[in-house]
């Protein structure tokens, strides 16, 4: 039996709307991780326990701000991604609804916190 119309299958898109675009942002985001993550601990593991006015000199540069900015972005929001995909697996109904909730304000408190810090650091 086919559940797909003609249409839906033409476009792509299945009954979820999203799931392809789901798995196309853990993709692009594990890639970006790929980089991301040796240019963090590159550019960020000579300053660990450093004196502060060393550290604040160091992410006053632009590029050590800018990689680790974009570590914490990227990773949350892929821990985000695979998190909400985890619990769909696993939860079903209103608990699953509400720890996907809790899941994405705690993933954008984290980003939020962790790129204010850097940009605290960096000004």
């Amino acid at each position: 039996m086919r559940y797909l119309t003609d249409r839906k299958r033409a476009t792509g898109m299945g009954s979820s709307k999203s799931g392809t675009d789901h798995h196309w942002s853990m993709q692009v985001s594990s890639i970006a991780l790929i980089i991301l993550v040796p240019l963090f601990l590159f550019t960020t593991g000579w300053i660990i326990g450093a004196p502060y006015e060393e550290v604040v000199a160091y992410y006053s540069r632009p590029f050590p701000a800018i990689v680790a900015a974009l570590t914490f972005l990227v990773g949350m929001m892929h821990f985000k991604n695979g998190a909400q995909m985890a619990i769909e697996d696993y939860i079903h109904g209103l608990a699953g609804r509400l720890t996907i909730i809790g899941v994405t304000i705690l993933s954008y408190a984290i980003a939020a916190v962790a790129i204010f810090s850097v940009i605290r650091l960096a000004l």
